[in-house]
């Protein structure tokens, strides 16, 4: 089987053999109800081969859709001029990168439809063009634009450009309400839906189905759909891993599948990660390995973001859509850039629980957090967090502090700043990573306190209380007052209580004590 990795072209997934995963009776239901639609997937999620079919289908290329459920369902195919703008490819980090982008696509543009250029603004060509189109064919435009956002999204820590770049863009898009009368249909699609940034502004006819249950599927494979095209495939990886099918199937749920787009909608799996996966015959962090989130980690440490909360949130669909607030609340960048989705949904308040939607994608990010709380080690998180794992399985508490001391003498002063914050964030994550493989739990609330760490694991049971600029005998003492240990009193495991004295000072772990 050919998997369509990276291949963006519908005209070459039907031409050339690769899988084509049907989801053109979604396309049609689209095109014959709507108008103007707006749609925002992660990364890698299939946005642009669903812009590419888009193409093809109001290109006329019925000989492309043959044996397709659209093949059944169109009975006219009309051919209409077709304006598709992709923004992607290209880094905007400079003020005039997307003025350029735009006068390239638009001279193209000019010259097709034999319309001459007499303004200098994105704007004004945009709108002359559509109605030189419409004039020129008789049938009106359809617009197609992929990847809206990512003159934004380059720019959201450089609030002069991507500023700039929000005035471009609305006074850009603000032709497809002012030429609506020209305008058979347009689609535009991204990561991102920034509406308070007001880059749709006048453009009240937009239909958002982003979170819409009709579609929630039309990008990403669902369950079904891996059954049906893909079950020989599973086969061959199972036969690869030396598992059983149906175990097979349950790693592939576990580490790819599980992203809502609606709080009763089924889940789907990430096709990336799951085409690299069946190629490979290998399981993988595939989807994480294309981009690490840089911008998010460092939201996320500025704003001393708890990351035990990404799993307890509970968050307004505003919240969730209002990419502007990232730099004070990452919630919504997370959730619209694929590292949280919906997890449960509160119809009195209508709120949406919110977490990571799979393996792949918790241990990922929290690695790449890890390694921005604490650079410069000596070896990968990933060993580093194995060697842990380990540590506490055989009952080896000082073993595993003297890495934890290790790690953190290592780290640069002038990298930390609220040494102590960054300390316990960098504990937190690495006792979500290590919370896979064995029981571990930080801050963890009983009757007469909180308990630092926890971990439990088939034989051993730790916990841990840490204190900045006190005494270990301060961290023991809490302890034994708060009674942290009397839920184990009848448990045959071994307890281990551990005191730690981080110094705000040295920034480091000073000293620990086992009893």
């Amino acid at each position: 089987m050919l998997y369509p990795i990276g291949i963006q072209s519908f005209e070459i997934i039907r031409k050339e053999g690769y899988v084509y995963v049907d989801k053109t009776a979604l396309i049609h239901e689209m095109v014959k109800t709507g108008m103007y639609y707006f749609l925002s997937r992660p990364r890698r999620f299939g946005k642009s081969l669903l812009v590419s079919t888009l193409d093809a289908y109001f290109n006329g290329r019925k000989e492309l859709f043959e044996g397709l459920r659209i093949a059944e369902l169109e009975k006219e195919w009309i051919q209409y001029p077709v304006l598709h703008l992709d923004l992607s490819g290209k880094a905007y980090d400079k003020p005039d990168v997307l003025e350029k982008v735009l006068d390239d696509i638009l001279s193209k543009w000019e010259s097709q439809y034999g319309c001459v250029n007499r303004s200098g603004v994105p704007g004004i060509r945009f709108g002359n063009i559509i109605q030189a189109a419409f004039e020129r064919t008789g049938k009106r435009v359809v617009v197609l634009v992929d990847e809206y956002d990512k003159p934004i999204l380059d720019t959201v820590d450089k609030p002069e450009i991507s500023d700039l770049y929000t005035i471009q863009l609305q006074g850009f898009y603000s032709v497809l309400k002012e030429k609506n009368d020209y305008i058979q249909f347009a689609f535009l699609t991204g990561v991102t839906k920034i509406g308070k940034l007001s880059i749709f502004s006048g453009l009240n006819n937009l239909i958002d189905i982003s979170m819409d249950r009709t579609y929630a599927d039309i990008c990403g494979i669902s369950q079904k759909e891996l059954v049906e095209y893909f079950s020989e495939s599973v086969h061959e990886l199972a036969v690869s891993e030396g598992l059983s099918d149906t175990a097979c199937m349950q790693k592939l749920e576990e580490m790819y599948d599980g992203y809502h787009f609606h709080h009763n909608a089924d889940g789907v799996y990430n096709p990336f990660s799951l085409f690299n996966t069946l190629k490979s015959k290998e399981f993988g962090e595939y989807w994480f390995a294309t981009g690490t989130p840089t911008f998010l980690i460092k939201a996320i440490k500025d704003t001393n973001y708890n990351i035990n909360r990404l799993e307890e949130d509970q968050v307004g669909a505003d919240d969730l859509t209002n990419v502007g607030s990232a730099l004070i609340n990452p919630v919504s960048y997370l959730y619209q850039s694929g590292y949280l989705t919906l997890k449960g949904f509160d119809p009195e308040f209508r709120l949406y629980k919110v977490g990571f939607p799979n393996k792949e994608v918790k241990d990922g990010f929290l690695l790449s957090l890890l390694n921005y709380y604490v650079p410069n080690q000596d070896e990968s998180a990933n060993s580093l967090i194995a060697k842990m794992i380990r540590d506490v399985r055989d009952g080896r508490p000082d073993d595993w502090m003297r890495r934890l001391q290790a790690l953190f003498a290592k780290t640069p002063y002038q990298i930390q700043g609220e040494s102590e914050k960054d300390f316990q964030y960098a504990m937190l994550t690495i006792i979500n990573l290590m919370g896979e493989h064995v029981k571990a739990t930080a801050e963890k609330v009983t009757s007469e306190g909180r308990i630092d760490i926890q971990i439990e694991t088939e034989h051993y049971i730790y916990i841990v209380e840490i204190k900045t600029n006190d005494s270990v005998d301060a961290a023991l003492k809490q302890i034994d007052d708060k009674h942290y240990s009397r839920q184990f009193a009848d448990d045959p495991r071994r307890l281990f209580k551990i005191g730690v004295k981080f110094s705000s000072k040295s920034r480091g772990i000073e000293e620990w004590r086992v009893v």
